[in-house]
């Protein structure tokens, strides 16, 4: 798949976003007045600046709206419902806590929950999918709920959360990535199946069926090198997990929190590059390009 910019700052930002509102969601004593400004401030400009984001992708940003009305059978407009119900919710909590001082916890839970829930449907558009094999998983939710949390929890200055979920996260994204690898060849889809013309023995393309480039080659088929892959995975370990995690059992230090911070979100952005880039659509083999 073609890894549109848009679309990786609306995963990056969102997940990390949404992270954070849950953790202050479920804090029996979270940050009042000036202090959960700040808190909520960053969560919402995350939360939000990433959904804004996802807009620049569509045809006609415009009628972005429209796709609330599908939730009975879009995960794409269930994403976007959770998001509304849990931003609205959040927002009530923070402005409690802000300008009143006053703790709502059972409002908190439900704004939490909902917010962890946003990011599942997220996770869920893809992993629905059978034409794209590495993304088709139980996995792939796993991986954007660990994510959301890790970053949710260094956000908010969980040092202990933070080190035990980004090791957790770690582990998902191995997993993630070795599964992924030979997700197509398992997945029995070959020229055959794609064409529909199997069942009649070897199918083998003579010539590629269109001659100049159109949409799906544009944005479904994407060639990223092993060699290359393997550098960007990495970056991108490191500068997610193995970094952070450095940073934060050394002595607290405000410039290392920082520091982990930023490495992290530099991860996570280098991670749904690949996430996208390394998708093997299934029209590829249509096109001789698997």
């Amino acid at each position: 798949m073609h890894p549109a910019p848009s679309v990786i700052v609306f995963s990056t930002l969102s997940g990390l976003g949404f992270g954070l509102l849950f953790w202050l969601g479920v804090d029996s004593s979270p940050p009042k007045g000036l202090s959960g400004f700040i808190f909520f401030a960053i969560a919402y400009a995350l939360a939000v600046g990433g959904l804004l984001s996802s807009t620049f992708h569509l045809g006609h940003p415009e009628r972005a709206w429209r796709a609330l009305s599908q939730w009975r059978t879009s995960w794409l407009s269930r994403e976007g419902v959770c998001a509304v119900v849990a931003l609205c919710i959040m927002g009530l909590y923070a402005a409690a806590l802000i300008f009143f001082g006053f703790h709502a916890p059972v409002t908190g839970l439900i704004g939490a929950g909902l917010s962890l829930f946003t990011v599942f449907t997220t996770s869920m558009i893809y992993a629905q999918l059978d034409t794209v094999p590495r993304w088709k998983t139980p996995l792939t939710p796993a991986l954007y709920l660990s994510f959301s949390l890790a970053g949710g929890a260094l956000l908010s200055g969980r040092v202990n959360y933070a080190i035990l979920l980004l090791i957790v996260a770690a582990i998902i994204q191995f997993v993630w990535w070795q599964r992924g690898d030979t997700a197509l060849a398992d997945s029995g889809s070959d020229l055959g199946t794609a064409t529909g013309l199997g069942e009649r023995g070897t199918v083998r393309s003579m010539a590629h069926p269109h001659t100049a480039p159109n949409y799906l080659v544009k944005e479904f088929i994407y060639i990223i090198g092993r060699k290359h892959a393997q550098k960007l995975r990495v970056i991108a370990f490191g500068l997610t997990f193995v970094i952070p995690v450095i940073l934060l059992v050394l002595p607290f230090n405000h410039v290392f929190g920082v520091l982990a911070v930023l490495s992290h979100v530099a991860g996570v952005a280098t991670s749904r590059w690949l996430f996208f880039a390394e998708a093997e659509h299934v029209v590829g083999l249509y096109y001789g390009a698997r």
